[in-house]
């Protein structure tokens, strides 16, 4: 690795966390557009087993004049060309490779560290003259309906911007295309990169936020249809959202934060501009995420109460059912026992036993028919006054 270079003095009169690029568009103009230049179109992942270098170029007055193959070439065209601005882009880089970037850049200790571990949360803190931006991209995958969330990790300096992916998303090869494209805006220095990296990753929300809109009008209709796993789905929506509000609710904070330097240290005002839709689309989707959340709330509460009300109906139908078949039952039970009397009488005299009495009686037979007549007519008076027939 080349010697660690001087680093540029700042400013007296702006001591802030980045210095002012000397030639701005005049208030109120927008950026001038300018034929773009052959950048990388591979998406952004490993160059190779051996680098997580996905890209890496020097820039001056807005326009690429370099692109170093190694951080080395990086670094040692860096300090032969004071003034040019460098812009290297890292994929899950290894500890060496961020090691080198610390040492050639006066990276803090605590930046370096949490830019090798991912599962941050969103922050933007400033150590000396470097700005550390940490951002959650997130993409809507259609077939699997769910949120991929990537983690970005940015180091902003007076001379270079660095960027560490732990994701796939965002696509920072669609933002060094626009930027390039537009050399009155990559003009302004880091500050204008920094500000193309957060519209990106604030830009993909939009169809994460109709994705899941989406998804939200499907379980309301799943709910009223009475399917049994819509129930599964809104928790996993659930979860999601929380995510979603995490990598969302910080940034409006760290907006506000960032433009208040902006203002403080007197960045170009038409960056400020850019940087306030930034933050008005943050907030917007800040509320939408906040609006899901409530609505899946709402939802789960309503298909709690309709499982409720399916399930009471269910019991209901199976007691009337009960009590249906409790009634059959007496019914049989109460003609059971009706004809089982005459049965009783008749079987007794049937069994053809020479004493017995009554058998040489004449009325005997009769007596023995009025007297089976009787009985049923007695039960059946009986079961019918206590509702069994």
């Amino acid at each position: 690795m080349s010697e660690r270079r001087p680093r540029p003095l700042l400013s007296p009169k702006k001591p802030g966390w980045l210095r002012p690029s000397s030639t701005r568009p005049a208030a109120g103009s927008p950026p001038a557009a300018a034929p773009s230049r052959p950048v990388d179109t591979a998406p952004e992942g490993r160059a190779g087993e051996e680098s997580s270098v996905v890209h890496a170029a020097l820039y001056r007055d807005g326009r690429r004049v370099s692109t170093p193959a190694s951080l080395a070439d990086t670094f040692r065209q860096l300090s032969e060309q004071q003034g040019d601005m460098a812009w290297i882009g890292l994929y899950r880089p290894t500890e060496a490779e961020v090691i080198s970037l610390a040492e050639e850049f006066d990276l803090h200790p605590l930046a370096v560290e949490d830019a090798l571990e991912a599962h941050q949360r969103p922050k933007l803190e400033r150590y000396g003259d470097t700005l550390f931006v940490v951002l959650r991209a997130a993409r809507y995958l259609d077939d699997p309906e769910d949120i991929d969330f990537g983690e970005l990790h940015v180091f902003v300096g007076a001379d270079f911007v660095i960027t560490v992916r732990h994701g796939a998303a965002p696509d920072l090869s669609a933002v060094r295309h626009r930027m390039e494209a537009a050399p009155e805006l990559l003009r302004l220095g880091p500050e204008a990169v920094l500000y193309a990296i957060l519209d990106a990753v604030v830009d993909g929300y939009a169809p994460v936020v109709a994705g899941v809109q989406i998804d939200v009008d499907e379980i309301e209709t799943e709910v009223f249809r009475g399917d049994p796993e819509v129930s599964r789905r809104i928790y996993e929506l659930a979860r999601e959202m929380v995510e979603f509000q995490r990598a969302t609710r910080p940034l409006v904070g760290m907006l506000n934060g960032l433009m208040a330097g902006f203002t403080k240290y007197g960045t170009d005002e038409e960056l400020q501009r850019y940087l306030r839709d930034v933050a008005d689309h943050v907030t917007h989707t800040s509320e939408r995420v906040d609006g899901f959340r409530q609505a899946l709330a709402d939802i789960l509460t309503v298909n709690a109460t309709l499982v409720t009300q399916q399930q009471n109906a269910e019991m209901r139908a199976i007691a009337e059912a009960g009590f249906e078949q409790n009634e059959e039952i007496k019914k049989i039970s109460a003609w059971a026992a009706i004809l089982f009397a005459p049965t009783l009488v008749g079987t007794i005299y049937g069994m053809n036993f020479d004493q017995m009495p009554e058998l040489d009686w004449t009325f005997g037979y009769p007596f023995a028919l009025t007297l089976m007549a009787v009985v049923c007519v007695s039960l059946f008076v009986v079961f019918k006054r206590r509702g069994w027939l």
